[in-house]
């Protein structure tokens, strides 16, 4: 196993007492399509974590891989302007989070962020998330996932 997944295994088990089950693919997982292809799933099944910047904090939205994030949602669920919710860069998401894009798991952060769960993922009884690698993912129920990552659901689909 990777080091970054074996760690985020390790933190899960820790942080949340929950056996992280990853599965790694050589071949990658870093779009939606490409994760969906190597699990056996739908792409709507695929929850991306994607680290938004919403005037002066992160916040993390886990969105379903079929939709994309609509930042005028997420503006107004924050009480912002649209103007002020943008995509984080990679360089602020490594440093706040502990992760690179790509490998942003659900929960075990290494800051406390807002973490808002895409609604349309609660209709799934597994979704896979990123494992710590854009080669590593793992199945969780989503309702588990909201509960360990502390997220609030939300429309924030386009």
């Amino acid at each position: 196993m990777h080091d970054r997944a074996k760690e985020f295994t390790d933190r899960a088990r820790r942080e949340h007492d929950f056996e992280v089950d990853v599965k790694e693919f050589s071949e990658g997982t870093k779009t939606a399509e490409d994760a969906a292809a190597a699990v056996g799933c739908e792409v709507a099944q695929i929850a991306s974590s994607i680290a938004m910047r919403a005037a002066d904090r992160l916040v993390v939205v886990v969105t379903s891989g079929a939709n994309r994030v609509s930042e005028t949602k997420l503006a107004d669920l924050l009480g912002l302007a649209e103007d002020d919710v943008e995509m984080a860069d990679a360089a602020e998401i490594k440093a706040t989070l502990g992760w690179s894009i790509g490998g942003v798991p659900p929960f075990c952060h290494d800051a406390e962020v807002p973490v808002y769960l895409d609604a349309t993922l609660t209709e799934y009884e597994t979704v896979w998330a990123a494992a710590g690698t854009p080669e590593a993912v793992f199945p969780i129920d989503p309702h588990e996932l909201r509960e360990l990552s502390g997220a609030e659901v939300a429309d924030i689909a386009e």
